[in-house]
């Protein structure tokens, strides 16, 4: 009886009724089949309470700070979820052992890499959890993917649109949309939506 009352206590706590919330995850990639790593870590977030709603196109970008490593494949996705903030950055870490990520060199080489980027309008600094992610105004791999699916979502903190931190922004990596397979397969939208 204590068992399913703890299981109760836990669905609310890390539960959230689906809101209208517009929530944004970063996916990156660069060991390995890079987009078939996106491609499935995207199947595994669907399969633990993830409705994509929109996704990018698919971005080759060359890696910041340890630059001695392959280029990643980068796209941002738009979900939909009733998990919690910190439930859904749990979902994440858990895709990321799943497909074999390896925390063995800070910012080095990964199969994949989730990042939660906004949970609508949430500011929360928590030990692991920090949002809006604090770095995303510095790294095009995100700001481009994020403004091409969502240009006029503004940042909760500084309230600037994904589209004007990109044009500000001062990194000057190189981010170009993948190539014409990606394009030819009609991968880049799920679902059928625009």
């Amino acid at each position: 009886m204590a068992r399913s009352r703890d299981r109760r206590i836990f669905s609310r706590t890390d539960q959230a009724s689906e809101t209208a919330a517009r929530v944004f995850l970063s996916l990156g990639s660069n060991l390995g089949d890079r987009e078939q790593n996106l491609r499935q870590a995207l199947a595994e977030l669907e399969k633990r309470g993830v409705k994509i709603v929109r996704r990018s196109s698919i971005y080759e970008t060359e890696p910041l700070e340890v630059t001695d490593q392959p280029d990643f494949l980068n796209l941002v996705v738009e979900i939909r979820t009733g998990l919690s903030p910190r439930a859904l950055l749990d979902t994440c870490l858990e895709t990321e052992r799943l497909l074999g990520r390896k925390r063995t060199v800070n910012k080095g080489p990964r199969t994949i890499d989730i990042d939660l980027l906004f949970y609508g309008s949430s500011v929360i600094h928590e030990p692991g959890l920090n949002l809006p992610h604090p770095r995303l105004d510095q790294r095009n791999f995100v700001l481009t993917p994020l403004a091409e699916i969502a240009p006029e979502f503004s940042h909760p903190v500084s309230g600037l649109t994904a589209a004007a931190l990109l044009a500000m922004s001062h990194d000057g990596s190189r981010v170009t949309r993948a190539g014409a397979a990606e394009r030819e397969s009609g991968q880049r939208n799920t679902r059928g939506i625009p």
